[in-house]
């Protein structure tokens, strides 16, 4: 999927950054100055432009904090306005989660500034654009992906107790960049926020520790936190967010002390994905992929290896990445179009329907989907297209 994201002051319509996935030619600044100034006419004349359509792609507008104006440009003629909305307000979040609230809200004070210091969020915003080779369904769904694997009330011990080493309630462990176990406050933290630092933390380069300042956009946008994260394993890495102390140098030798002797309920849940649940779990061999949403908890699981018999080549000619993007387009064409999610905007206008939708299905030559929610769950399921179409239910 092609995609260029622009952002420009609010107000003098000044570009700041342009972001693209691929290898796209960059915009020109002619095109880029009109996009804008449509956009800047309709807010003059009380019109707010909020998304269009032209023959080969989507157009849409956000304007956040009076500050700045962000701009996304996709040939994703599949998903509803609400998926694209979504994508820009990660964009945005990503800028105040890095460089603070009050720094993007003051961005006209000193914009050649701020341009220099926003280069520091160009591999997450990168990763969020990347919207095809994400290796998880949070930033999709606006809720964590976790892997339910039987060693997690285990490792929940090591976590309290590491956490408590580092004077910080806030903790949680990363396998495969899913969420194994967190503590009670870090699962406390919004929806949004609990996404981008899973995509921060997958977006970085490889490296044994790190300390980055990070703000919350929704908890404390003002007040700076420091991130810590430790690689325990290849796959693992145990992340906990702190105040000014204590010191990286201080908490590097517990990590040791603290996690030795869980490495092997570690390699455990590592050797779970990509299932991701539990192997004593046996699903119908027509099943080739899921994914579950919790929008009450913002937890999700999904798995695109769901047998038993086969964890590489998978039948019907659909490998594990061809699966994740099947239920990925499924879950944009099906969420803001029949069913609402957490997504802003993706609720049902009053109108559209008499009733809300419980399910819905599509059929194809190669594989057929379902879908149905029951309260506060959704269900996607990708099946092969030897299931009888009435058996999918």
């Amino acid at each position: 999927m092609a995609v260029y994201v622009t952002c420009l002051t609010a107000g003098g319509g000044l570009p700041v950054f342009t972001r693209s996935s691929g290898d796209l030619k960059p915009l020109p600044f002619p095109l880029i100055g009109s996009l804008n100034g449509v956009h800047m006419f309709g807010a003059n004349h009380n019109v707010d432009l909020l998304s269009s359509t032209t023959d080969d792609s989507k157009v849409i507008w956000k304007v956040f904090q009076d500050s700045i104006t962000l701009i996304i440009i996709s040939q994703d003629d599949i998903a509803d306005d609400c998926h694209m909305t979504n994508l820009l307000k990660f964009i945005h979040q990503s800028l105040v989660l890095l460089l603070g609230k009050e720094e993007v809200q003051n961005i006209d004070k000193n914009v050649e500034k701020f341009k220099r210091e926003v280069k520091v969020c160009n591999s997450l915003i990168d990763h969020l654009i990347q919207a095809p080779a994400l290796s998880t369904f949070s930033q999709l769904t606006n809720t964590v992906e976790i892997i339910a694997a039987p060693e997690n009330n285990v490792l929940q011990n090591f976590l309290d107790a590491f956490t408590d080493a580092a004077e910080t309630v806030y903790g949680c462990l990363l396998v495969e960049g899913k969420v194994s176990v967190a503590t009670k406050k870090w699962w406390s933290l919004t929806a949004n926020e609990l996404v981008l630092l899973r995509m921060l933390v997958t977006s970085l380069s490889d490296c044994t520790s790190r300390d980055l300042p990070v703000y919350l956009p929704d908890s404390h946008p003002t007040v700076p936190h420091r991130l810590m994260t430790f690689h325990l394993t290849k796959c693992v890495q145990v992340c906990v967010i702190c105040g000014p102390n204590p010191a990286l140098a201080e908490l590097e030798p517990e990590v040791v002390r603290f996690w030795k002797t869980a490495y092997d309920p570690l390699i455990s849940v590592c050797r779970l994905h990509p299932r991701n649940f539990p192997i004593t779990i046996t699903l119908d061999p027509n099943i080739l992929g899921f994914l579950v949403v919790n929008r009450d908890t913002n937890r999700c699981l999904c798995s695109t290896s769901p047998s038993l018999e086969d964890r590489s080549t998978l039948g019907d000619g659909l490998n594990t990445s061809q699966r994740k993007e099947v239920l990925q387009s499924f879950y944009k064409k099906v969420v803001g179009s029949f069913f609402s999610s957490n997504i802003e905007g993706s609720a049902l206008r009053p109108g559209e329907y008499s009733h809300t939708p419980q399910e819905t299905y599509i059929t194809t030559d190669i594989h057929k989907c379902y879908a149905a929610q029951t309260g506060s769950y959704q269900i996607f399921i990708l099946y092969a297209d030897s299931i009888p179409t009435y058996a999918m239910r």
